[in-house]
């Protein structure tokens, strides 16, 4: 029994030194590092592999992948140019298996199914960078509310951000922030930033203090995946579990107006109210705004996915030629003089064209609005710099 019994012992200590041996292996690496020049340097513990790559948002478009070489000890590394003042996300390669995240690093955020590690690069206050890191200033509270929607007959979730000082200020305006297809209430506050962006923008006086909704945009969901009762699904890039919804986003939206009104401190009314989103979330910014011309006095569209039906081979602004319901809608919104009609869009975004067709009409219409055109794609790193800047031209 002894001799069991130190066995069992001795076993216990050669898997504890093992664990602990690998822990200190995975500690005693920093990774990533951003270094006084702007460089940034990735290292990966990895003693039996053949290749490790890099792949990133901070690389090139068109390669998106480097070369880790192997040091010694097993550790991997690979140093970047200077980059520019931004949130990036990472992953590693490893002898042919992708998505690998960094074990040195602990931060991540969830885009629909895949995982990524972020880091942040700033170079002086202010700087992108800056704004979205948490800074030494008076903090926002963030909230996952549930609210009763009885258009689409179900108990759903947001997230809503209310600005510091908020029990002790008086009543406040209210950005309606709404996230793309394969999101859900959370992304904004995760892979937007928003809290972060806010509390830095009203902080430094250049937004006004505002309460800002983060809805669910996926009209068949309560909640963001494995937040609700339907459980822990699969993810998919709309977001749906498919099950048919009873209304459309647009349709449905008063019900958040409505519980937000009758729960926070909120100024009232059009003047007191802006409605914006990236993606799906612009074309839903985009329907809700037309269905309740009276409702938004400021209207954001981020990189907007715009879809009032037809035939798909068709071009959106033959489709805007052919709707009359939807150019009666239109009219009445304009007509309704909105304070900010804003439209943001990167170069190389897919849905450039459908936003170029959309301005198109409202310039032949007379329409007015604004635009701004990016470097880039249809990415977050787009969507951040559109909520900065859309966030300090309403109210």
């Amino acid at each position: 029994m002894k001799r069991l019994f130190l066995s069992l012992a001795l076993a216990a200590v050669c898997i504890g030194a093992t664990t602990q041996e690998r822990l200190f292996n995975s500690a005693s690496v920093q990774s990533p590092v951003v270094n006084a020049d702007g460089t940034v340097t990735f290292n990966l513990y990895a003693p039996k592999a053949v290749k490790v790559e890099v792949t990133g948002d901070f690389l090139p478009e068109q390669s998106n992948v480097a070369a880790l070489t192997e040091g010694p000890n097993g550790v991997w590394s690979y140093t970047t140019g200077k980059l520019a003042p931004e949130m990036y996300s990472y992953t590693f390669n490893i002898d042919g298996m992708t998505g690998v995240k960094d074990p040195a690093n602990v931060y991540v955020n969830r885009d629909i199914i895949s995982f990524t590690n972020i880091f942040i690069v700033s170079d002086e206050k202010g700087d992108k960078g800056d704004l979205y890191r948490v800074n030494e200033v008076p903090h926002g509270n963030l909230s996952k509310v549930w609210y009763n929607s009885p258009t689409l007959k179900m108990q759903r979730r947001m997230t809503v951000y209310t600005p510091a000082g908020y029990d002790k200020g008086k009543n406040y305006p209210v950005m309606y922030l709404l996230h793309g297809a394969g999101g859900d209430e959370n992304a904004w506050s995760e892979l937007g930033r928003a809290a972060q962006i806010m509390d830095n923008l009203i902080a430094t006086g250049k937004a006004k203090p505002m309460i800002v909704v983060m809805p669910n945009g996926n009209t068949d969901c309560q909640a963001a995946p494995g937040e609700w009762s339907r459980g822990m699904y699969q993810p998919s890039f709309m977001g749906s579990v498919n099950q048919r919804p009873v209304a459309t986003m647009d349709e449905s939206f008063m019900d958040i107006v409505k519980y937000i009104e009758s729960h926070y401190k909120v100024a009232k009314g059009k003047k007191n109210r802006a409605i914006c989103g990236l993606s799906m979330g612009g074309g839903h910014s985009f329907a809700t705004s037309k269905r309740y011309p009276d409702a938004f006095n400021y209207v954001g569209l981020f990189s907007a996915g715009l879809n009032i039906g037809g035939d798909r081979n068709k071009s959106f602004y033959e489709l805007l030629q052919q709707n009359k319901e939807v150019q009666q809608q239109l009219s009445r919104l304009f007509s309704a003089k909105p304070a900010l009609y804003w439209i943001a869009i990167g170069k190389t975004d897919f849905l450039y064209q459908q936003n170029a067709d959309l301005r198109r009409y409202l310039d032949e219409k007379g329409y007015k609005y604004e635009y701004v055109e990016t470097e880039g794609g249809h990415i977050w790193r787009n969507w951040r710099i559109y909520l900065t800047m859309f966030a300090q031209k309403i109210f």
